[in-house]
C-alpha cells in the first residue's frame, strides 16, 4: 500500500466519511483541486493524488508501455483505491481524466457510486459523423511543437486551452503547472490522450455521471457534451457559462453548484 501511496503522492484530507476522488488532467497535479478542495473539505473526505510523470510522483515508476494506453492511468486509480479500501466513491475527473475514470468504472464499477466529466472527450479527433474538434494533421503538428520547443509549446497553448484572458494569473498558473512536467512523459501522454478513442466505452458504464461542459472550449466543444449524454447511459449534462477548459480553477463557483446538484 506505501508503495502506491507514495508513487501517485496520495494525500488524504477532509473531515467526512464520504470519499471523493479527485483526478486531474493533462499537463497538471493535484493542485488545481484547489477552489474545490476548501468547499467539500469539512464534509466529505477527499483523496488527491498526482498521475506519475506529474507533481511529486515517482517519476522513477513511470513506463512508456503501461502508460501507451489510457488503462494503465486506470489502473492506477483502481491501485489507488484497492490501497485504501475505498468503495463507493464520487470520482470528479478533469479533461482525459473522465475517461481514465470510465475506464476504471468500468472494470471496477463497485468502487464507484458517481462520476463526474469536467470537460470531458472520448475521441478528440474529427471522425465521419462525429465533431471531435482536432483534424489528425493539427495534432502531428502539436506533436512536433511539443517536441522540438516544450516550454514554448506549454507558454503558448497553456493560455489557450484556460481561455478566460481578463484573468491573466490563471493562465499563467497552467502554464507554470505544463512546464513542470517532464518534456518527455508530457510528451507521450499528450499522444496517448489525444489519439485515444474511448466512444465505444461509454455504453458499458453502469454508474450514473455528469458531464460538465463549459460553452466555450477549444479542447471539448458543445458537440462532444451532447455526445457524451446521448451515449452514456445514466449521464447527466450540465452546459456551464463558464468558458475555457478548466472551469475548476476559472469558475469555481459554477463547478461547486453544479457538483452539489448532483451529489
Amino acid at each position: 500500500m506505501k508503495n502506491i501511496l507514495e508513487r501517485n503522492n496520495v494525500n488524504i484530507i477532509g473531515k467526512g466519511e464520504k470519499v471523493m476522488l479527485f483526478a486531474h488532467g493533462f499537463g497538471c497535479d493535484q493542485h488545481v483541486w484547489t477552489y474545490l478542495v476548501d468547499e467539500f473539505s469539512s464534509d466529505y473526505k477527499l483523496v488527491l493524488f498526482d498521475y506519475v510523470g506529474a507533481g511529486k510522483s515517482e517519476i522513477s515508476a513511470y513506463d512508456s508501455k503501461k502508460y501507451g494506453k489510457l488503462e494503465g492511468y486506470a489502473q492506477d486509480i483502481l491501485d489507488v483505491c484497492e490501497a485504501l479500501g475505498l468503495k463507493d466513491v464520487i470520482f470528479i475527473g478533469h479533461s482525459v481524466s473522465s475517461m481514465i475514470g470510465l475506464l476504471a468504472a468500468n472494470k471496477e464499477p463497485s468502487y464507484f457510486e458517481k462520476l463526474i466529466f469536467i470537460g470531458p472527450s472520448p475521441r478528440y479527433v474529427n471522425d465521419e459523423g462525429y465533431v471531435g474538434g482536432f483534424e489528425r494533421e493539427n495534432l502531428e503538428q502539436l506533436f512536433e511543437m511539443m517536441d522540438s520547443n516544450y516550454l514554448g509549446w506549454s507558454r503558448t497553448l497553456a493560455p489557450a486551452i484556460m481561455g478566460n484572458p481578463e484573468k491573466p494569473e490563471l493562465g499563467e498558473a497552467l502554464t507554470n503547472n505544463f512546464c513542470a512536467t517532464d518534456p518527455k512523459i508530457a510528451s507521450e501522454f499528450a499522444r496517448v490522450t489525444f489519439l485515444s478513442d474511448n466512444r465505444s466505452d461509454l455504453s458499458k458504464l453502469q454508474v450514473p455521471s455528469l458531464t460538465l461542459q463549459c460553452s466555450n472550449d477549444i479542447i471539448a466543444p458543445l458537440e462532444v457534451g451532447y455526445y457524451m449524454k446521448q451515449n452514456t447511459p445514466g449521464n447527466s449534462l450540465v452546459i456551464m457559462e463558464a468558458t475555457g477548459h478548466c472551469p475548476h480553477m476559472s469558475a469555481p463557483e459554477e463547478t461547486i453548484q453544479a457538483i452539489k446538484s448532483f451529489i
